[in-house]
């Protein structure tokens, strides 16, 4: 790990009781870059996140931000961290503009500069238009990009976003997803989790989470260049029904469930079509 890295993630471990969340974790974060944390639902994803930007404690191993310890340093993390958890606390009351001056004065940002920053945020995230409207009144997706919004206004050096586009239309997603590249591509590094496969590929690395390990951390190529047998996305508005089906069957080699996916591969003398009937047969 270096220390020049914005966020540099070595051995870290945490435990709820019994519960092993996160085993001996590591990673880092470039700038200029977008790196994913990939996985199921319990797989540590949020736990990770919430360490990186001191809020929640760890047992042991090392999280730095920009070559300092996050729990020595939390007030100098928070100041430069940009930090957009699952559920985001807009006020629902309050206008789009009115909740971005709330959070402008609330990270500090002086006056003389906040208006050009709104100003560009508006561009930014095409909010303009909105910007007298009610939060409470917006879209799914116009909310967390309001959300997101409110995460850059005192223009921090590192964003962390946890599962951003969960519950977001097809359309906001991939708006969402031009405007973290945009924010890459002008330098900042970004962290983010999603249980969305698609959008692993947007990302120049990602780390394969499942029960608190990282399994593989490349590039979505080079991942997807080591896998040699075929993986099979199956969509359904009941994932959670199929992947009990498929993972208590015979069919497949491994199962599991991403978003509103189930992945699996097959066992050598299945075939899809077999599977197909199978959950047919079995009212799924």
């Amino acid at each position: 790990m270096t220390a020049s890295s914005p966020i540099s993630v070595n051995g870290l471990r945490k435990s709820y009781g019994a519960v092993e969340a996160v085993r001996d974790v590591s990673f880092r974060v470039e700038r200029g870059s977008i790196f994913g944390l990939i996985g199921p639902d319990g797989a540590g994803k949020t736990t990770i996140l919430r360490t990186v930007v001191s809020l929640l404690s760890f047992d042991s191993g090392q999280v730095l931000f920009c070559g300092r310890a996050v729990d020595k340093n939390p007030a100098y993390v928070r100041s430069r961290i940009g930090y957009m958890p699952q559920r985001f606390s807009l006020y629902q009351d309050l206008s789009v503009a009115e909740n971005l001056r709330f959070f402008g004065d609330l990270f500090g940002v002086p006056r003389q500069e906040l208006a050009g920053r709104l100003a560009r945020l508006y561009e930014f995230s095409g909010l303009g238009p909105f910007k007298s409207r009610r939060a409470g009144a917006l879209s799914g997706g116009m909310k967390q990009k309001l959300a997101l919004s409110c995460m850059l206004v005192h223009s921090p050096e590192v964003l962390v976003l946890d599962e951003p586009t969960f519950g977001v239309d097809p359309v906001s997603r991939g708006e969402l997803w031009d405007i973290l590249k945009a924010l890459r591509d002008q330098g900042s590094a970004v962290l983010v989790s999603t249980a969305y496969m698609d959008e692993a590929l947007l990302c120049d690395r990602v780390a394969l989470l499942f029960e608190g390990r990282i399994l593989a951390a490349e590039s979505p190529g080079e991942l997807a260049g080591q896998y040699g047998e075929p993986l099979y996305l199956v969509e359904t508005p009941v994932a959670h029904r199929v992947h009990a089906e498929l993972e208590s069957s015979l069919l497949c080699g491994q199962c599991h469930l991403f978003g509103d996916g189930v992945h699996i591969t097959l066992r050598r003398e299945v075939t899809a079509t077999q599977v197909a009937g199978h959950l047919a047969a079995s009212g799924v």
